[in-house]
């Protein structure tokens, strides 16, 4: 035998059937102080410490690397004088 119940109910009745603490004030104020968090940090980067943040220390000695090397093929050798 098999029985089906269907419950047509909000998710606000289903919690307080439940018992489960409203929650939606406390979301909505976590959410908020969030986004004030996240706009206030993003105020104070600039492109370069970003850039900074996101590269791994690996690609700025990647860098130095690239410099070293253009470097050599700028200077005249000294064998062919």
């Amino acid at each position: 035998m098999k029985i089906t119940v269907d419950i047509d109910c909000t998710p606000q009745e289903a919690r307080t059937f439940l018992g489960l603490p409203e929650v939606e004030r406390m979301q909505e104020a976590v959410m908020k102080e969030l986004q004030a968090k996240m706009l206030e940090n993003i105020a104070h980067l600039d492109p370069e410490s970003m850039m900074k943040t996101w590269l791994p220390a690996g690609m700025q000695g990647f860098e130095q690397m690239q410099k070293m090397f253009w470097s050599q093929f700028n200077t005249p050798d000294k064998a062919e004088k």
